[in-house]
Parts: C-alpha cells; structure tokens; sequence
C-alpha cells in the first residue's frame, strides 16, 4: 500500500513547503544545529571508545584443578584409602 510513499517529487514538494513555511533563514540555522549535534555525538563516541582502550583489562581468576569441587564418588574413594 506504502510501496512508493515517499518518492522524489513528494520530497522535493516537502522541501519547498518547509522553506516557504520557516525562510531559509531558519532552516540553514536548524541545519547548523543538527551538525554541531552529529558532530559533538561522534566526538563523545570517539572518548568514550578511547577511555575503554586505555583502562586495563581486569583479571582473569585462574581456576585450577586442586580449586575444582570434588564429586562425591570421589571424595569417597579418597577417604578410603
């Protein structure tokens, strides 16, 4: 039903009707704005990876054998002999 809902000549039309309704004036500003948002998001993005990179991996707790329960059977057999 929505197949071609937004096709060139509909975005063209829109364009056209925001530019009457606001000037261009104040759509170049909203514009600018968008920009100076999408570029202080990225910016924010890119510290936050860069803080991640530089803290230290935490530890990873070396399990052993000997800290491994026992089952049962065997802790059986051991008190045995």
């Amino acid at each position: 039903m929505l197949n071609n809902a937004l096709t060139l000549p509909h975005l063209l039309l829109i364009a056209v009707v925001v530019l009457v309704l606001f000037g261009k004036g104040k759509v170049s500003a909203l514009m600018g704005e968008v920009g100076r948002g999408v570029t202080a998001f990225k910016r924010g993005v890119e510290d936050e990876n860069a803080a991640a990179a530089a803290q230290p991996a935490p530890a990873v707790e070396d399990r052993t054998a000997q800290d491994a329960p026992v089952p049962q059977q065997q802790a059986a057999d051991k008190t045995l002999t």
